[in-house]
């Protein structure tokens, strides 16, 4: 079969009966069988292979497909990957048997004797124990890719955590691997001192070392990049090799401990003795002779230590080199932390029963130890109460090479430490760096996103931490960073810690890790564990490490890159909005809190832009805003393509609105179900938005149903709104196309007087977010930031492909452009509820109509008495606390109009062919509203924008075409936008508090 009819058939491992059931299959149905490459992205594949549509199961018929390209992109097999041991377990395992246990577990034993120093070691543990676990957690829900820890904790938490955790683990590794080496050289040049009589140095002295540093270092660091670079096969084998150096150097100080030197029994090398244990064991000896008044106590010596554990990283960050990720990461980590603590508490029982705490390592006080001959003038070797001495485990870090057998060992494997530790760092950092360039979720570090060779090596990565590194060497001492650098990574467990802890609470369907040997409660424990390690650590770079992670954190979500990843995050915005919905169902209405919630029958947004922009205006991010889309026939394939363009251009031009498409036999029944449907309980509209029915003179049918809309809508409770604008509201005819431009321009050219869709007072003052300059900044920042913005701009271009004409440019922008000093009329004729009253309050608040004043016109219903109702009125506003600039009482509306308004009105009456008996009997009525037109053309004629009643729509008594006539007389040949509003006689505006 060369096409694709079916994919997926095959549930059979052998190939040929699979197509044989397949061939068979097809005869009967063209369902396809569950198969895993309908669930595989489109990224890893050429051609992603769909199951068959909705359409095609319908029609029997299943479009085939090019063999050629329905096939998965080709998988190297010659690309190098590693299984849990070497790609894991010997990782973890050369990172945690660090530099620590080599200078620092001998002083932990010795500070706080055998009992403390098993618990300091046993609490790093459980921290990282359950960081494993939560680690494991993550890394068996799904399919992890390249990028190890930040992987972990985008997919998790989202773009925001996991960008902020990811650029600084990449700096935090790259400065990680000058500082090993750093340490590295440190410990070679020591070993020369020791060995080598009269070594001073090769460069510099001994002391100063700084230029030796650098020039070893160099090297060594020029030595891991090339490692890097040739490939992870040669970084393994190098491992391995590290590794064995470092079960070597183990077995050395192991053997040695058994075999105590007389010569070294003055610093403190007594070997194993019950006496020697029994002292220990209890028995704490905090102290810093350096600085007496400082001494260490059991949490600052668990803050010194605790780097050494900080390694279970390590395998994950290889994630994207590992054959199954989801059963290398918690098999090869958590054995890892096993073998690790076992090894550390034998180790610190170890020197706790053979290595006295304090010595002198005089010679002579130890004979006299020895003898007997104690005095006032020679001190006992291990009495240091009353004076400095400098050895002994709590003193000297190079007593493991004093219980060593052959002390060169342990400054092997203490190169072994370092070394590893920082090809390990070289080899992570670029990993992350490249993860987090695909995922572009900074600028400028796309870069780095791609690879080479069979395994993708992040080469421009490595050249960039080497780059840092080498820097960082050059400086020769980081003593003040190293502090920064555990604690960031300590700040990536508390992450994964609370990724698991926010996944399990939400309760995503999406949650389902294959490892079930973790609790969201015990991951939350994690947590707080990890940010009291921050703390406990160094408490001023815990500080900066936080800022740091609020900073980027903040800077990504103000960027808002395209990274929907099905977070946790995510899934709590979705829960916490069906809450709020809940809550927000349940509380009763009040008046103070109303507003309008506003169903806009668009069409598509991109056709009706001056409606869709005023519609905007009243909610402005503030409020519920729904686009409608009435169609008559689409299919399920059309709709979601509307659905896609509309929502696309919606975000183009910021409109915080729902766009959604109803598909019915008329306009009439597609917009019953809009407002019978739309919304969720009381996040639903209250109010819907039409644009005047220009051709009504021609299309009875359309007038009709667009009358009876509004009749229904009041029925349904809601508010109306009807829009006229001089030019109408639908534009489709007159561009061809738009294109949204983001344009850099300075003030002086500034001068179109338009506003951004996202560019309003309003909004700064409702959220309390306007950035403010600080005084002592001075202006200079101020004013280049008024000096030059961006603008966002709409180029409309016509069929012909010319820009349309500027005339048509400026009745599309009419809501967007500031209206200068004018005034906004409103025709407060009935009393609906305030909903006329208070959307003209609500547009004066936006820029576009911020320097309008608002003028009142009502009815009067006593002619003699005009002063009394004038007042009246201006004591209501004043009440509900709207300040108009001028309250006018009409007096004279039952006046019979002029003849050329009758005239007029019989015209339009005559074109869309009204009834006889309708004009008759609604006479007075009609008289009224041509009276009304005609005050209102005197009283409005230069406003920015009128707001009038709307007339009350009865079907049963008034006819379509006359309704609209009354509509038509009033507000035609006008030069500003008019809009008719009806409230449902609730009240919307309340002079209570």
């Amino acid at each position: 079969m060369a096409g694709i009819t079916n994919p997926g058939y095959t549930s059979t491992g052998n190939s040929e009966e699979g197509d044989k059931l397949g061939i068979l299959e097809r005869n009967i149905t063209v369902e396809a069988f569950p198969s895993e490459r309908y669930y595989r992205r489109m990224s890893s594949v050429h051609f992603n292979e769909n199951r068959p549509t909705i359409e095609e199961l319908k029609t029997g018929h299943v479009k085939s497909v090019d063999p050629e390209v329905g096939e998965d992109m080709p998988v190297d097999d010659q690309a190098f990957k590693m299984g849990w041991m070497k790609g894991v377990f010997m990782p973890c395992v050369l990172n945690i048997w660090g530099v620590m246990l080599f200078l620092r577990l001998s002083w932990v034993v010795g500070q706080c004797g055998i009992l403390q120093a098993i618990l300091v070691i046993t609490l790093c543990n459980v921290v990282t124990l359950i960081t494993s676990l939560s680690m494991s957690a993550v890394s068996t829900n799904g399919k992890i890719k390249g990028g190890g820890i930040y992987y972990m904790i985008s997919r998790s938490l989202g773009a925001e955590f996991g960008g902020a955790i990811g650029i600084m683990l990449t700096i935090a590794n790259s400065i990680a691997v000058a500082t090993y080496l750093i340490g590295f050289v440190d410990s070679l040049l020591d070993m020369l001192k020791q060995y080598l009589t009269n070594f001073n140095g090769i460069l510099d002295d001994i002391d100063t070392r700084v230029n030796d540093v650098r020039w070893i270092g160099a090297s060594l660091l020029i030595f891991c990049l090339v490692l890097a670079i040739v490939g992870m096969s040669w970084v393994t084998r190098v491992q391995t090799f590290l590794l064995i150096l470092l079960i070597l150097s183990q077995v050395d100080f192991f053997v040695g401990s058994f075999l105590p030197a007389e010569d070294e029994a003055k610093f403190g090398f007594v070997g194993y003795s019950a006496k020697t244990l029994s002292d220990n064991f209890m028995t704490t000896n905090y102290h810093d002779h350096d600085d007496p008044g400082n001494a260490p106590g059991f949490f600052q010596v668990f803050g010194v230590f605790f780097p050494a554990v900080t390694g279970i990283v390590a395998g994950a960050n290889l994630s994207g080199d590992l054959k199954d990720p989801a059963e290398a990461i918690p098999k090869g980590t958590l054995s890892a932390i096993g073998l690790t603590y076992i090894t550390y508490i034998g180790y610190a029982i170890m020197i706790g029963s053979c290595y006295l705490s304090e010595t002198s390592g005089d010679a002579a006080e130890y004979r006299a130890f020895l003898n007997g001959n104690e005095s006032a003038d020679v001190f006992s070797y291990d009495n240091c109460t009353f004076r400095k001495c400098d050895y002994g485990s709590s003193n000297d870090q190079q007593t493991l090479a004093k219980i060593s057998y052959t002390s060169y060992l342990v400054f092997a494997g203490c190169f072994a430490a370092t070394l590893s530790s920082a090809i390990a760092s070289l080899v992570g950092a670029p990993r992350v760096l490249q993860a987090l360039a695909k995922d572009k979720l900074y600028p400028l570090i796309g870069f780095f996103a791609n690879g080479y060779g069979k395994n993708n090596e992040p080469i421009r990565g490595y050249v960039l931490s080497f780059l840092i590194a080498l820097g960082c060497v050059m400086i020769g001492n980081l003593d003040v960073v190293s502090s920064l650098l555990s604690n960031f990574f300590v700040a990536a467990y508390a992450l994964i810690n609370f990724s698991v802890f926010h996944a399990s609470m939400v309760k995503s369907p999406g949650w389902r890790p294959a490892f079930k040997y973790y609790n969201q409660w015990v991951s939350l424990i994690g947590t707080f564990l990890c940010v009291a390690v921050m703390f406990l650590m160094d408490p001023i770079t815990a500080f900066i490490t936080i800022a740091c992670v609020g900073i980027l954190y903040f800077y990504i979500k103000y960027r808002k890159p395209e990274a929907h990843w099905g977070s946790s995050t995510e899934a709590q915005q979705f829960v916490n909005t069906l809450q709020n919905v809940h809550e927000l169902s349940n509380a009763p209405d009040h008046v103070k809190n109303f507003r309008p919630k506003v169903l806009v029958f668009s069409g598509n947004p991109a056709h009706r832009i001056p409606l869709m922009d005023f519609a905007n205006l009243l909610t402005k991010k503030l409020s519920l805003l729904m686009c409608a889309d009435i169609q008559h026939d689409v299919t399920t394939k059309e709709r979601e393509s509307l659905k896609e363009v509309a929502s696309n251009w919606l975000t183009e031009h910021k409109m915080k609105a729902f766009y959604f498409v109803a598909k019915d036999r008329t306009f009439e029944e597609g917009a019953m179900s809009c407002m019978s449907l739309a919304g969720l309980g009381k996040f639903s509209p209250n109010m819907i938005l039409l644009g005047y029915k220009q051709n009504w003179f021609d299309d009875e049918s359309g007038t009709c149903q667009y009358y009876n809309i509004l009749h229904e809508a009041l029925d349904m409770n809601l508010g109306l709104s009807i829009l006229r604008l001089p030019s109408g509201c639908d534009f489709s005819n007159k561009f061809e196309n738009e294109e949204v431009l983001d344009i850099e321009i300075s003030n002086a050219e500034d001068d179109d007087g338009l506003c951004d869709d996202d560019d309003d007072d309003d909004d700064e003052k409702d959220t309390g977010m306007t950035l403010k300059i600080p005084k002592f900044l001075g202006n200079d920042l101020d004013d280049k930031r008024r000096r030059h913005r961006s603008k966002r701009r709409s180029i409309f271009t016509g069929q012909d492909g010319n820009l349309v004409p500027s005339a048509v440019l400026d009745d599309i922008n009419i809501f967007k452009r500031k209206k200068q000093q004018g005034v906004i009329d409103i025709w407060w004729l009935y009393d609906d509820g305030g909903l006329t009253l208070l959307l003209p309050v609500i547009l004066k608040t936006r820029k576009q109509f911020g320097e309008c004043q608002l003028r009142v016109f009502a009815l009067g219903s006593k002619v003699d008495d005009l002063d009394s109702e004038t007042k009246n009125m201006s004591d209501l506003l004043e009440k509900f606390r709207i300040p108009c600039t001028d309250v006018t009482i009409i007096p004279d509306v039952t006046t019979e109009a002029k003849e050329d308004s009758h005239a007029r009105f019989e015209k339009i009456c005559n074109r869309a062919d009204t009834p006889i008996n309708q004009l008759l009997e609604h006479k007075g009525r009609s008289n009224r509203y041509l009276r009304l037109a005609e005050i209102v053309r005197e009283q409005s004629e230069g406003s920015q924008l009128v707001v009038m009643t709307l007339p009350m729509p009865r079907p049963d008594f008034i006819c379509s075409s006359l309704y609209m006539s009354w509509l038509e007389i009033m507000s035609c040949d006008m030069a500003m936008p008019f809009l008719f509003v009806r409230g449902n006689q609730t009240s919307v505006l309340t002079f209570y508090s």
